[in-house]
């Protein structure tokens, strides 16, 4: 929801990449991809909470968007495109980062797609291995132009 924007911008932002390029200053961007986002049934914004019984709140520990794309290749197929995966620093390690993207698998499945893509920074050589072990498989060469 709306009231998740500054947890999710604080995920976004936790990490040396996110830290240069995300700010929680002006929440007017983020609110306006929140609802371009939550109007097009195409795109989801998801978070996780932790639940601790006997704890007041449950806390947003993660986040993730998937989009769905239809396309002309693959015979008219339709592929996921997940982005934006951040686990709390707190909290990695303990699965949850597997439960969200075995999520957005199972969703994408559901929707119809053949295939999920996502990119990952050379740098973040333990999302890849991560990702790895999922059964994604780093054969294409991704690339981006900032406009």
């Amino acid at each position: 929801s709306r009231g998740d924007l500054p947890a999710i911008v604080q995920l976004l932002a936790d990490d040396s990449m996110g830290a240069a390029r995300e700010s929680d200053g002006d929440m007017e961007p983020y609110e306006r991809a929140f609802e371009a986002i939550d109007a097009d049934p195409r795109h989801l914004l998801v978070v996780g909470e932790l639940v601790r019984p006997g704890s007041a709140g449950t806390p947003v520990v993660s986040t993730f968007q998937i989009s769905f794309l239809p396309g002309m290749s693959r015979r008219g197929a339709w592929r996921s495109q997940i982005e934006g995966v951040r686990v709390a620093a707190g909290v990695r390690g303990q699965g949850i980062g597997n439960l969200m993207v075995q999520w957005a698998i199972d969703e994408s499945r559901r929707r119809g797609c053949s295939l999920m893509q996502l990119t990952t920074h050379k740098s973040r050589t333990a999302a890849q291995r991560f990702y790895g072990r999922l059964g994604f498989t780093a054969d294409h060469e991704g690339m981006k132009l900032p406009l």
